[in-house]
């Protein structure tokens, strides 16, 4: 039994890589079009000066009793930096960098101890799909033409 458990968690593991590779693959060809980046770029700056996340905004500034555990809106600060580094012909290696190095400064190092890692990184990612999956049905259905 702890062989089949080994198997079906490698299966998982090449399928994820696998996932990811075809992702790379799409992103880098969307990267060296010009035009589709600045489509894209200017529809997601769009959502920002139309405030179309305001809802989301809301979501995440949660009042704690503690005011010391207020949310820092961090995904959109991630989301922004991320934005800023989106350029025709910019490699996927740069993007991936500009991420790793925003959860490295607010979800990795604020981190006390192992549980406050577990439940900031948790709650990041909650937050950080939450977030891209309303860019996304904006972006859907306001700006069709930023998915060229």
């Amino acid at each position: 039994s702890s062989s089949l458990t080994e198997a079906k968690e490698f299966i998982k593991r090449l399928r994820r890589q696998t996932d990811l590779c075809n992702m790379v693959k799409t992103v880098r060809a969307l990267l060296n079009n010009n035009s589709t980046v600045t489509v894209l770029r200017s529809g997601l700056h769009a959502i920002f000066s139309e405030k179309s996340l305001d809802v989301t905004k809301d979501l995440f500034q949660e009042k704690f009793r503690n005011p010391k555990k207020r949310q820092k809106n961090i995904q959109l600060k991630c989301l922004k930096n991320f934005i800023s580094s989106l350029t025709s012909s910019t490699d996927i290696r740069d993007l991936l960098s500009c991420l790793s190095s925003d959860l490295q400064t607010f979800v990795i190092k604020p981190s006390k101890s192992k549980e406050a890692f577990k439940e900031q990184a948790s709650d990041f990612m909650l937050k950080w799909n939450l977030l891209l999956s309303n860019v996304g049905k904006i972006l859907t259905i306001n700006r069709t033409d930023s998915f060229g």
